[in-house]
């Protein structure tokens, strides 16, 4: 039987593994036989095709997102973050980088949680790079992890129905997106972001 002053490490080590085993889970839910898996070229389409989609319902969503959108360096979107969590959990999802409206690349966002909401939740995540240097900085970075890589603004939406002008002045500028519209509130503080090859 462990003693006290063990149990707070045994129990640090145990959320710990928990949050690997769930971050690992998350991505194989989803994975077929190798037979199976869309090729490379049809994966990427069906990223784009999703990226497309968050945007038009961002634009409808949150008015001035499009001219914020338009005058940017660069914007990257994660259609669908899954998130899972009993008390510990993580949050998985694949998106693109779109520069002057062209993809030029694919990425994924893995991030922990901890809360106690039983159950899978999904949400778009989407992040302006305002700035050519946000966006440089991000490109050449081989992982990059918001709070720390780079300060994200979490845009709102004021009383008077448009986003709220102290954020968009930010270097890097964040829309969370669930089916009820923009969630305001949230922190991406953490997140890891890496690039990938579908």
């Amino acid at each position: 039987m462990p003693s006290s002053m063990s149990f707070p490490r045994l129990r640090a080590a145990g959320a710990i593994g928990a949050i690997v085993l769930t971050a690992l889970a998350l991505p194989a839910c989803t994975t077929t036989r190798p037979q199976d898996q869309p090729s490379s070229s049809n994966a990427r389409q069906s990223i784009d095709a999703q990226v497309d989609a968050a945007l038009s319902k961002l634009y409808n969503t949150a008015p001035g997102s499009r001219e914020l959108v338009g005058r940017s360096a660069g914007v990257l979107v994660f259609p669908s973050v899954v998130g899972a969590s009993l008390g510990i959990g993580a949050e998985h999802g694949r998106g693109a980088l779109r520069v002057g409206n062209r993809t030029q690349g694919y990425y994924s966002t893995t991030a922990a949680s901890i809360g106690w909401q039983a159950g899978a939740q999904s949400k778009a995540v989407i992040y302006v790079f305002t700035t050519s240097e946000a966006l440089a900085k991000f490109r050449s970075s081989n992982g990059w992890t918001a709070g720390a890589d780079a300060t994200v603004a979490v845009a709102n939406v004021g009383a008077n129905g448009t986003i709220d002008t102290n954020t968009v002045t930010k270097p890097v500028v964040a829309f969370v997106l669930t089916n009820v519209g923009l969630e305001a509130g949230v922190s991406l503080q953490g997140a890891k972001i890496t690039p990938i090859q579908p």
